[in-house]
């Protein structure tokens, strides 16, 4: 059962970056667009009417070229991935690579210039509202790291089995390194990777459902 909002709330004040992520200007997002980075960082509300009810929806995307990449990608709130309803194949990569549906999501987005990384962690759960409504979606930042750096180009061709293995350092405004939540270093670790996949073409984080194994049965051959 979902929490119910405060009477006469419709919609709450949250954190902007919880909502929306990394803060990119025109500027930023007409070069990414000029790369062919296409990355979907916005989570919308669904009603599943089967199974009657509310769920949230958010699509991992993202890539890279060699001077900048963006990915996004959506994890359950204890850090371990989520199956995909189904992932999504395209020609030129550096897109959507799978649709996540979810009552509750953890999104980690992150871009980066060069060597230096922005990333936004941040949870999304639905909270029911008087009167039976559509529910609607209280997001909350978890972490904001600001210009982070590596130490190795993760684009040259003797670091690229890094990728997957490093994070970038942030740092606090007095200079001190800051923190991950632990429970989610190790998709940070590959989200790096992400964005320095040049023509990433598949989901790095969401996995693909878990299938029973089919009934057995007795093979007959067919006769011509």
């Amino acid at each position: 059962m979902l929490p119910r909002a405060k009477k006469n709330t419709t919609h709450p004040v949250q954190n902007p970056y919880a909502q929306y992520g990394v803060p990119l200007g025109k500027a930023t997002l007409r070069a990414l667009e000029k790369r062919g980075i296409y990355c979907q960082t916005s989570i919308s509300v669904e009603h599943q009417h089967l199974a009657k009810r509310y769920v949230l929806r958010g699509v991992e995307s993202g890539g890279a070229v060699s001077d900048m990449g963006r990915y996004c990608a959506f994890l359950d709130v204890d850090g371990t991935s989520i199956s995909w309803l189904q992932p999504i194949d395209s020609i030129s990569g550096n897109g959507r690579h799978a649709i996540i549906v979810s009552p509750e999501l953890v999104r980690i987005e992150m871009f980066r210039v060069g060597r230096t990384y922005e990333l936004a962690i941040t949870r999304h759960a639905l909270q029911a509202r008087d009167g039976g409504n559509k529910p609607v979606m209280i997001s909350s930042l978890l972490f904001r790291g600001r210009e982070g750096t590596l130490a190795r180009d993760l684009q040259n061709q003797e670091n690229r089995g890094l990728r997957g293995v490093v994070t970038p350092t942030f740092f606090s405004e007095s200079g001190e390194p800051r923190q991950v939540p632990a429970a989610y270093e190790e998709a940070i670790k590959i989200i790096t990777g992400a964005v320095n996949m040049t023509a990433c073409k598949r989901a790095v984080i969401a996995l693909p459902p878990k299938v029973s194994p089919p009934a057995s049965f007795q093979y007959r051959e067919v006769q011509a």
